[in-house]
């Protein structure tokens, strides 16, 4: 699965939601500064009046400010105050006042009129839309820290794009509760999100929902039997499976923040990567060395039952929960496999995973991936960059049984052996279709000689890799069909601990072909042979 983790999340779609009363605070405040309607475009003026109301700046005295000429009286005192924080400098020569504000102008405005500078902590994000080391890039860095906004895509921020008054008042609803939260001396755990149309969307059935909820807490006898986080949860699992989409899922706190974990490099049960389909909990691949390979499952594997309880149909979360349980307890599980049915028993445990192993095959070098997570994002540049230095005449890149992860960590993979700039895929949204690129010069010389092993356990984030070094010719794919996963998914982070895991757009190759259920077809088929490593022979064998 593609998601996003940490520091990176702005890179891959990260977005969170805040719906605690703090949010309506801040909202109605925005709403008292701002009067533009959602749907219309936010003037400079408008937005500069809004952000000075909102904060609460003083207006400036200074008599060397001078406003704009061609504010409005109304608009003056504002204009003057911005003059005074460099606020202006955004709109260059420019001095219409009563033109469309824009995403890139509001995130300069917004930090020139809170006096804040770029500091390393800060981070630094790269979009085509922005020059790198631009003070424009700064600001989006602090914009991005601070969660006021994210980006239109992994690779563009929208600098260009207008601002609605639903994306006005979003962002200034960010900005509030980031300010209220420095007041309290608290840093801010989460972001409010434009949700378009916010005025007028309503829940499928509100009126019935909240009657019989009314009713509910007036007449049922058992009253103190009902419980609201009970309720809220279980309506939003109802809503998001009425999607029927595998990968888009509500999580609970508990599981959220197991999902996390996972991203970290840590997992307690079986050390199996699963995915939900056909309504049947199916396994991508086992976790090396986990206890799930150790007992002997295997990628493709449908677990049909726990403990002899049938969990086919019973929904994604539910069926999980019940294969995971406390560290050494046993579980038996009942598995499809190809057809014939077996039961595995496996003795639960905290697995860590290796996600990254390098090794030596005299002048080759095989670089293991585990899974595409913060230790790949992190660390794998510097270990390729490394391993540049020892001159490797080939390189393997060993994606079997590789789940996926994050989607930035796909694109650190991939910087590492296509030149910068270079097309890996596209990401495709309902609303636009933007080219992912790689932004860092490779660490391996073109001339190395590369071969990328997948199976059907190579799923996502392996796919992204596979297909973009197929398609760029930069490498030789070996091994079976992958997975066929070619979707994204966006987590959305709730102040409770919850989260959303949501499709929000699918992934084609950099030639634009097809992957969701169709998988990646290698150019050297190599089925796995028992007792041998079949696929790893002949990878080296091409290379020497």
């Amino acid at each position: 699965m593609i998601s996003p983790s940490s520091k990176t999340r702005f890179s891959i779609f990260f977005l969170a939601l805040v719906l605690p009363a703090t949010l309506f605070a801040a909202t109605n405040s925005v709403e008292n500064a701002l009067t533009t309607p959602d749907s219309t475009s936010v003037t400079r003026g408008d937005f500069i009046r809004a952000s000075i109301q909102v904060l609460g700046i003083p207006m400036s005295r200074e008599k060397t400010a001078r406003p704009r000429r061609t504010a409005s009286d109304d608009l003056q005192p504002y204009m003057k105050t911005a003059l005074s924080l460099n606020a202006l400098t955004a709109f260059g020569s420019d001095t219409d006042t009563t033109k469309t504000i824009t995403r890139g102008e509001a995130v300069q405005v917004l930090v020139a009129l809170q006096k804040l500078s770029y500091t390393e902590k800060d981070g630094m994000f790269s979009f085509t839309d922005i020059a790198n080391g631009s003070s424009l890039q700064k600001a989006v860095a602090i914009a991005l820290t601070h969660q006021w906004m994210s980006p239109e895509s992994p690779s563009v921020f929208g600098v260009k794009r207008g601002l609605t008054g639903a994306d006005a008042r979003q962002i200034l609803s960010a900005v509030l509760l980031d300010k209220n939260a420095k007041t309290k001396g608290t840093a801010p755990t989460s972001i409010s999100i434009p949700i378009r149309d916010s005025q007028t969307m309503q829940l499928p059935k509100q009126d019935m929902l909240r009657a019989v909820w009314q009713l509910m807490n007036n007449q049922y006898l058992y009253k103190d039997k009902l419980s609201q986080d009970e309720a809220a949860y279980k309506a939003a699992e109802a809503l998001v499976n009425s999607a029927n989409d595998p990968y888009t899922v509500f999580m609970r706190p508990a599981n959220a923040k197991e999902f996390s974990t996972q991203m970290g490099g840590e997992v307690t049960g079986i050390g199996a990567q699963v995915e939900y389909k056909d309504n049947i909990i199916t396994v991508i691949a086992p976790i090396s060395t986990s206890p799930a390979e150790k007992a002997g499952i295997k990628a493709g594997d449908q677990i049909i039952k726990v403990d002899g309880v049938d969990i086919k149909n019973i929904g994604f979360l539910e069926g999980v929960a019940k294969i995971r349980g406390p560290k050494g307890s046993t579980v038996i599980l009942t598995i499809n496999r190809n057809g014939n049915s077996m039961e595995i028993s496996v003795v639960r445990d905290t697995v860590k995973v290796p996600e990254v192993d390098v090794s030596f095959q005299k002048t080759i070098v095989v670089v293991k991936l585990a899974q595409f997570g913060e230790t790949t994002d992190h660390d794998l540049r510097k270990i390729m960059a490394d391993v540049a230095t020892h001159k490797p005449t080939g390189v393997i890149l060993d994606l079997r049984n590789n789940p996926g992860g994050l989607l930035h960590a796909a694109e650190t993979v991939l910087s590492n052996f296509l030149p910068e700039g270079t097309t890996v895929a596209h990401i495709v949204s309902r609303d636009s279709d933007v080219a992912d690129v790689t932004n860092k010069p490779p660490t391996i010389d073109a001339k190395v000689k590369m071969v990328v092993l997948v199976n059907k356990g190579s799923a996502s984030a392996s796919e992204i890799v596979a297909g973009a070094l197929q398609d760029t010719k930069r490498a030789t794919i070996l091994g079976e069909t992958t997975f066929g996963k070619g979707t994204v998914q966006q987590i959305l982070e709730f102040k409770d601990g919850s989260n959303l895991k949501m499709t929000i757009a699918k992934w084609l190759t950099a030639n634009r072909n097809e992957v969701d259920k169709k998988g990646i077809t290698p150019d050297i088929i190599v089925h796995a042979v028992e007792g041998r490593d079949e696929q790893m022979l002949r990878a080296l064998a091409l290379l020497r």
